[in-house]
């Protein structure tokens, strides 16, 4: 069916489109020599000589008989080339109020010990580390300690509840687990020694060793564990004496020996990284050495465009995808500077805090989330908290991890006068499927667009059948094998289950799961995750549309829209709006008056098609901790089906707030 979104006009483009063009065509038709010349950008120990081996296909491996190791080339490289006095890292800690500047050299010191330190406890090439840490800098030094040894890394978000931190060590079967005594929240601290000792008691997999690093201001510490081990062994109905080590992080890097890098694969496992909301076994995407290294020193040139000496804050978290590739590998791969932010949007002082960061520390490049941006605006709506800031350096926003709306997106482009670019991609690929590649020419920008395909994929539009659709028809978006390096290679010890999840819906192609258009110029508009189309009296509609929609009324901050069953017509759309800062609606005639422009908006917007009439005003809405919104539980609740609060929730009172109005209907 024809799409229901109304794609934005383009602003002027600053160049010809040609180079990009050039690009794409030559990425898929020769990624043969696309990727064997983005390979000179690593230093290998075993130059690759062939890019692709599609021996086992539709399981594909890339850089096959090269060899690397990454931490080298995030590290070492750069030092070896004079740079070590270059700083690497900035640690600026809104919550502590700290800020402190690792140089390269400083940070290949602190690797190379606590690989060392990983190493005295047993672990070896091949093993895997779960890592449990906050916004750290411990957090990069535990990561690239294990690529220094060839030892696999886990890291799971910090905060994550104990049985789902015990699935995920039964599932990677951990030597080591690195840790610390807790993360800061704006208003909490939150206990991690006491979850890992539960988690380590509930788990089937016995751990050789946990390594924690001390913070202060945390109720619990490594000297009042053995307590507390034995109340969660018994609670959890094993013993307490696990042979389970317990290390303190700074007396290990203080005997420990600096390790030599390790010789690697390119094909060799870098780390596991699960999918967060999973039921029953987790699924853990496995990310290799080579392809990872290649693809992320590509993006960061050509999509991100920061190289060496330049800054680059992606404020997520260590514990996504996000954070592993833009906060972590990418930028040192590079030789640029990383900010690592330990700190909210909104809260840590205020809703100018991304812009105090990126003006104190010379950021050109700003990553971000939607949800981000939207509780930024819905507490500084005129932003005024950011003309208060010199951004002279910034360059481009970026922004992934959900769909970023029209409105955000004008609303924070004209805020800060600068491209504000939508890029799609999931935790699956590592590094983004669509986006506007401003490093290697920038493309003219469409609202509601993550531009064009990125090169690498080839993306095509399909119906349910299996077949091509025409331009600006809304269909499932599918990547055509083989995939690019530094996605996911499979499923961690279940290629069967990696084919049956994503291989096996278009033969020849990976399902990403979510619906979109490619339009008459080639623009990739995603409108939301193909369970999110709702059918409301036979007519297929995108919820990603009707909240564009809803998101164009100026008193409108965020919403969300789920399709509710309907005895007559199936499904029914029903919204929730949350309104900004300083909009008050006062008695019930201004409440309907509202209302009644929301439905309108929609009407104008989609079409009576919609039959749009249930909207309510809610206080917040229920969201993962990366920004995702629950719509998935909330029509789950709303229908009064069995449903399973997400472990990733944010804030679980939110979604507890909302269930009158689910139950009862806007």
């Amino acid at each position: 069916m024809p799409s229901t979104s109304s794609p934005g006009k383009p602003t002027p483009p600053s160049a010809p489109s040609e180079p990009y063009a050039s690009v794409y065509r030559r990425s898929i038709e020769d990624p043969e020599g696309f990727w064997l010349e983005a390979a000179a950008a690593i230093d290998w120990t075993e130059p690759p000589t062939r890019a692709l081996d599609d021996a086992a296909a539709p399981i594909y491996r890339w850089f096959p008989g090269a060899r690397l190791n990454t931490s080298v080339n995030c590290l070492d490289r750069h030092v070896a080339a004079g740079q070590g006095e270059r700083t690497a890292i900035i640690y600026d800690s809104a919550v502590l109020g700290t800020v402190e500047h690792i140089s390269y050299a400083d940070l290949t010191d602190r690797v190379s010990r606590f690989a060392g330190a990983l190493v005295s406890l047993g672990v070896g090439r091949g093993d895997r580390v779960v890592i449990y840490l906050p916004m750290t800098p411990e957090a990069h030094v535990a990561m690239l300690a294990c690529a220094r040894i060839g030892a696999v890394h886990s890291v799971v978000f910090g905060g994550f509840a104990a049985p789902e931190l015990a699935a995920r060590i039964d599932d990677a079967k951990p030597a080591a687990i690195v840790t610390s005594s807790g993360g800061i929240e704006p208003n909490r601290r939150v206990e991690y020694l006491p979850a890992v000792a539960e988690a380590v008691a509930l788990a089937q997999h016995r751990v050789g060793a946990v390594v924690a690093k001390h913070r202060d201001g945390f109720e619990h510490s490594l000297d009042s564990l053995d307590r507390m081990r034995a109340d969660v062994g018994k609670d959890a109905g094993n013993a307490p004496e696990a042979d389970t080590r317990w290390v303190d992080w700074d007396e290990a890097m203080a005997e420990a020996e600096p390790a030599a890098a390790v010789d690697v694969a390119a094909t060799d496992p870098l780390y596991i990284l699960y999918t967060s909301g999973t039921t029953g076994s987790p699924k853990g995407v496995v990310r290799d050495h080579g392809g990872h290294a290649v693809a992320l020193a590509w993006t960061m040139a050509n999509i991100y465009d920061v190289g060496p000496g330049q800054t680059m804050f992606t404020a997520s978290d260590v514990g996504w995808v996000v954070g592993h590739s833009y906060i972590v590998y990418a930028p040192l791969l590079v030789g640029a500077t990383t900010v690592l932010y330990e700190g909210k949007p909104v809260g840590t002082p205020d809703a100018g805090a991304f812009w105090r960061v990126a003006a104190q520390h010379g950021v050109r490049s700003l990553f971000t989330a939607p949800t981000a941006l939207r509780a930024i605006r819905k507490v500084d709506p005129d932003g005024a908290l950011a003309r208060g800031h010199d951004l002279s350096e910034l360059q481009t926003l970026f922004a992934a991890g959900e769909r970023l709306d029209p409105e955000t997106q004008g609303w924070i482009g004209d805020l800060l006068g600068v491209p504000v670019v939508d890029n799609w991609w999931q935790t699956e690929t590592g590094w983004p499927i669509g986006a506007n590649p401003v490093g290697l020419e920038a493309l003219p920008i469409k609202t509601g667009s993550c531009t064009r395909p990125t090169p690498g994929y080839a993306v095509e539009i399909l119906d349910g059948r299996g077949q091509p659709v025409e331009s600006g028809v809304e269909g499932n978006i599918c990547l055509r094998l083989p995939l690019p390096p530094g996605t996911l290679t499979t499923l961690w010890g279940n290629d069967q289950r990696f084919i049956d999840s994503y291989l096996s819906a278009f033969e020849g192609y990976y399902a990403t799961g979510d619906s979109g258009l490619v339009d008459e110029e080639g623009y990739l508009f995603v409108m939301g995750r193909t369970d999110d189309v709702i059918n409301v009296a036979g007519h297929r509609l995108s919820t990603g549309a009707l909240e564009q929609a809803l998101a164009a009324h100026p008193a409108v901050a965020e919403c969300a829209v789920i399709g509710l069953a309907d005895p007559l017509k199936g499904q029914r759309a029903s919204g929730y709006v949350v309104l900004k800062s300083g909009v008050e609606v006062e008695g019930e005639t201004a409440l309907e008056e509202l209302l009644a422009e929301l439905r309108a908006i929609v009407r104008t917007s989609v079409g009576a098609v919609a039959d749009f009439k249930q909207v309510a005003v809610v206080d917040a809405l229920p969201k993962t901790r990366s920004g995702k919104i629950l719509r998935k539980t909330m029509r789950q609740m709303a229908d009064g089906e069995e449903y399973v609060v997400p472990s990733t929730i944010e804030d679980r009172s939110v979604l507890d707030a909302l269930v009158p109005t689910l139950r009862t209907g806007p």
